[in-house]
Parts: C-alpha cells; sequence; structure tokens
C-alpha cells in the first residue's frame, strides 16, 4: 500500500484530496472536521507531517487575526435583533394596506420588505421565514396563487444573501483579496435589480390574470389612513436610517466593515429598546444563535483556510490552471464553466463550502486571463443565490413549508422555478453587461 501510494505525484493527490472531500461531505460528514481531517492525512501523504502541522498552525493564526471577520458575529446580532424589534411586520402590515386597492399588491409589499429586511439581516433563512408568516395568511384569505405567493417569498427572501451588508460578502472578501467595502458596493445595483425584475413578472402576471392576486377583501382594508401613514413611517424609516448609518459609513470610508457592523449591532439594540420590543429572554436567545451561526462561518473558514494551503502545496491549483490555460478557451468561455460549477454544487451545498473551497482553488485560473475578480465576485453571488432556488435541496422550500404547512412542497417548488428562471435572467445581464457590477464601486472609489 504505501509503495502504491509513493507512485502517486503531489499533484495527483491534490485531486483525489478534493474528490474525497466532496464524497464526505455529500454523504453528510461535518464539514469542517472533514477539511481538517483531510489536510491532516492528504497532506502527511504529499508533503510531510511537519510541514503539514506548520501551515495548519498558521492557517488558524491567520484566519482568527483577521479583522474583516470580525463582522460576521455583528451583522448575525444585527439581524436577530431587528427582527425581535418586529419592524418588518409593521412596514408589511403598512404597506400592504397601503396598496389595498392595487392587483398583486401582496406581491409588492413583500418585495418591498425583502430589499429593507435582507440589507437589516442577511440571513436567508431568517428572511423567508418572517416573510412567510407575515405574508402567507393574508394571501390565503385574498384568494392569491399559492405558486405565485411562494414563490414570491422564497426569491425575496434570498435577496439577503446579495443585498449587502451580506455575510456572504463579508466573507468572501479575503477569500478573493478584494476590500469588502468594493463587493458592497458592487453588489447593490445587481440586488436592486433582481427585486426590480421579481417584481415585474410578479405584478405583470397580476395585471394579466387578476386572479392570481386579486385586491384585497374590503374587511382586510384599512379605514385610517392617518394610521397606515404613521406605521409606514415607523416601520421604513427607522431601520432604513440604521442601515444608512451602518453600511453609508462603510462605503464612504468612515468606518471599517467591522465598525460599521458594530455601529448596526448597538443600533439594532436602541431600536428594540425604542419600539419596546427589548427582552433579556429574546436578547439572550439572540445570542446564542449568533454564536452558533458564527462559530460555524468561522470555524469553517479556519478549516478551509487550513485545506486550501495543503492543496496549494500539493500543486494542483498550479495543474488545473495549466490544464485549463491549455484548452485556449476564451475567459468569458472560463467563468461560464465555473458558474455552471457553482450553481450544480449549490444544489447540494451551502454557499459557505463553496465559497471557501472552490473560490481559492479557481480563483488563479481567473488571475492569469486577467478576469475582473470584482465582476466575477458578484456572478457568484448571484449564481449562488439561484442555488437556493434550485431543487433538489432549495432550503428556501423548507424554510417556507416549516412555517406555512397548508402549502404543498409540489406548488411551493414549481413556484420557485418560476424565479429561479428570472434569477437566470439577472445572472446573463450582469454576465453580459459588467458595468452593473463594476461601476458604482469605480464612481465611488475610483478605478
Amino acid at each position: 500500500m504505501a509503495a502504491l501510494m509513493l507512485e502517486f505525484s503531489n499533484e495527483i493527490i491534490g485531486l483525489i484530496m478534493i474528490g474525497v472531500m466532496l464524497f464526505a461531505i455529500f454523504v453528510g460528514f461535518p464539514i469542517s472536521f472533514t477539511l481538517i481531517f483531510l489536510g491532516i492525512i492528504f497532506g502527511a501523504w504529499g508533503i510531510g507531517i511537519k510541514l503539514t502541522v506548520f501551515l495548519m498552525t498558521l492557517q488558524f493564526y491567520g484566519s482568527m487575526m483577521e479583522q474583516t471577520l470580525a463582522a460576521v458575529p455583528l451583522f448575525v446580532f444585527m439581524g436577530f435583533m431587528m427582527e425581535q424589534a418586529g419592524l418588518m411586520e409593521r412596514l408589511f402590515s403598512a404597506v400592504q394596506l397601503m396598496l389595498a386597492r392595487m392587483k398583486g399588491s401582496l406581491f409588492f409589499a413583500v418585495l418591498f420588505v425583502s430589499v429593507i429586511f435582507g440589507a437589516a439581516t442577511g440571513i436567508v433563512g431568517a428572511s423567508v421565514t418572517i416573510l412567510g408568516i407575515m405574508a402567507a395568511s393574508t394571501m390565503n384569505r385574498s384568494g392569491y396563487d399559492v405558486r405565485l405567493a411562494a414563490g414570491t417569498i422564497t426569491a425575496g427572501g434570498t435577496l439577503g444573501i446579495l443585498i449587502p451588508p451580506s455575510i456572504m460578502l463579508v466573507v468572501m472578501g479575503p477569500v478573493l483579496e478584494i476590500p469588502v467595502t468594493d463587493l458592497f458596493a458592487a453588489a447593490i445595483i445587481p440586488g436592486i435589480m433582481m427585486a426590480v425584475l421579481y417584481l415585474i413578472y410578479s405584478v405583470g402576471r397580476c395585471w394579466i390574470d387578476p386572479t392570481l392576486g386579486p385586491v384585497l377583501p374590503e374587511e382586510l382594508r384599512a379605514t385610517d389612513r392617518a394610521h397606515v401613514l404613521r406605521e409606514f413611517f415607523l416601520g421604513l424609516v427607522p431601520p432604513s436610517i440604521l442601515i444608512a448609518f451602518a453600511l453609508g459609513s462603510i462605503l464612504s470610508g468612515w468606518a471599517t466593515p467591522t465598525e460599521g457592523a458594530g455601529m448596526g449591532a448597538f443600533g439594532s439594540v436602541v431600536l428594540t429598546l425604542l419600539y419596546r420590543k427589548f427582552s433579556w429572554t429574546r436578547t439572550y436567545d439572540a445570542l446564542i444563535k449568533t454564536l452558533e451561526i458564527s462559530v460555524l462561518i468561522l470555524f469553517l473558514v479556519a478549516a478551509s483556510n487550513f485545506f486550501g494551503a495543503v492543496f496549494s502545496r500539493l500543486g494542483t491549483p498550479t495543474m488545473i490552471t495549466e490544464l485549463l490555460l491549455g484548452l485556449d478557451l476564451s475567459a468569458n468561455m472560463v467563468v461560464i464553466l465555473i458558474l455552471a460549477l457553482i450553481f450544480v454544487l449549490g444544489w447540494p451545498l451551502e454557499w459557505v463550502p463553496i465559497v471557501l473551497i472552490i473560490l481559492p482553488i479557481m480563483a488563479p485560473v481567473l488571475h492569469k486571463l486577467e478576469v475582473d475578480m470584482l465582476w466575477f465576485a458578484i456572478l457568484v453571488a448571484v449564481c449562488l443565490q439561484t442555488a437556493w432556488l434550485s431543487p433538489p435541496v432549495a432550503l428556501s422550500a423548507y424554510f417556507l413549508k416549516g412555517v406555512v404547512p397548508s402549502w404543498d412542497l409540489k406548488d411551493i417548488y414549481i413556484g420557485m422555478m418560476q424565479f429561479m428562471v428570472i434569477q437566470l435572467l439577472g445572472l446573463a445581464l450582469v454576465f453580459l453587461i459588467p458595468p452593473l457590477a463594476t461601476w458604482l464601486p469605480a464612481y465611488i472609489y475610483g478605478n
């Protein structure tokens, strides 16, 4: 066996390492521990145990010292506290009452709130769950089409993965060596564009066929217009100010992402106090959930960095780069192939292992081809957003089914598939028109 192992070059050992890693993840082994275990085993096989231990120590220390990643728990906590404040429910109720006589008004309300809530949380599961709780019962009473309703809620909930301050973008920045501020600025236009495409499709279908989204029944309409305007103001203005301060300070350069996240987290606590929604029990629960999500992400970051360091030391990325360059493919064709791979991997995997494992492998090829990495990063973000709506896994469907058990999972899937097609259209637009992603960062920060 030892003699057989020695016959493989380090590059081939790296390929075997990736294959075993993908198999282990698909089977269901814990990702972080799988990466560490495989890094040690294959590192000892290919480059020796001493160098492997050195790489593990170096990468774990480097991950812990990465200041940008400190923004992750702060943004997560901000999202949970904004959810506790109940602002989204108030805003949704006000918007739906203001547009009560409009066909498909609830679709408009869902997508409008999705943009605000996406900017406030960046957590897809929380967004889909809250939107389902807020909108599903009213949609059922109003006779809305279940499939279109499910598609709108799940698609709107995924906007949080793209609209800044997205946690995924915070993690992606150090991986692709792009300033997080640039990623935030680059994601704004594509994020708003996707929301507009969703809106055009859902409301447009209601204008063609009013039975899909009829006007609200009389008993659900407001009688006090002043009360509706007041609720709209209280639901929209405070979170918008908080987001503007947190995100605006980052984009303007007044604060680092970590400092901006700290401002957002503090402001979310203040809002819960002002709206008299603060509770020590719920705040403790928010802290525990923040700890769980943050540990999951940050430990996986460290494990992935170690795995990637061993993989790079084996020389496999260089071999892959030379192989792809030898195929004489254009840069755009290579980008398309990578996006197709990410799209397929997005079915069984979440964004974290894809961003932390797959992107570092492909990055050297893109650098050699002189691909704009900022543009590519936004393409990846939109592609991963699409994966949330793609069967057979499509976690968004299960989040929605969990809070709306009366909706059939088949109808939810069919609804999501409609918006997945729109998502692919948005991906194509960003691919064909790179300034959608690159213009705003260039305008703010210069070329």
